[in-house]
C-alpha cells in the first residue's frame, strides 16, 4: 500500500516497499515461487535477497535445514532474479556468508 521505494538525494529510503527474502537450503523458502509472485505484482519492486542462513542449535538435527545454502542454490536464485527482470534491490554476497 506504500508503493515502490522512494529515496532522497542521499539514497536514504523515504517510503515504499522492500521485500527481504532469505534463501534456505533445499529451497525450503520456496524462492522460485516467491520471486515469480513478486515479478507478477511489479518487476520494479526492490528485493533484498539474503544468503546468510546459518544452521544453529537444533537445526543441525534436521537434514533439510542442517547446512548453509550451496553456491549452486545461490546461483539459481540469481539467475531467476535476472530472468524475471527483478533488477531493483540488493543481493547478499555468497562468499561473505559461507
Amino acid at each position: 500500500q506504500v508503493g515502490l521505494l522512494r529515496c532522497n538525494d542521499e539514497g536514504i529510503a523515504l517510503r515504499g516497499l522492500i521485500i527481504r527474502h532469505l534463501l534456505l537450503p533445499n529451497d525450503l523458502a520456496g524462492t522460485a515461487d516467491i520471486l515469480r509472485f513478486i515479478a507478477e505484482l511489479d518487476p520494479h519492486i526492490h528485493v533484498s535477497l539474503m544468503s546468510q542462513y546459518l544452521p544453529i542449535w537444533n537445526a543441525r538435527r534436521f537434514g533439510e535445514i542442517s547446512r548453509r545454502i550451496t553456491y549452486r542454490e545461490f546461483e539459481e536464485a540469481l539467475d531467476l532474479l535476472d530472468k524475471l527482470g527483478l533488477h531493483n534491490g540488493w543481493v547478499q554476497d555468497w562468499e561473505n556468508t559461507c
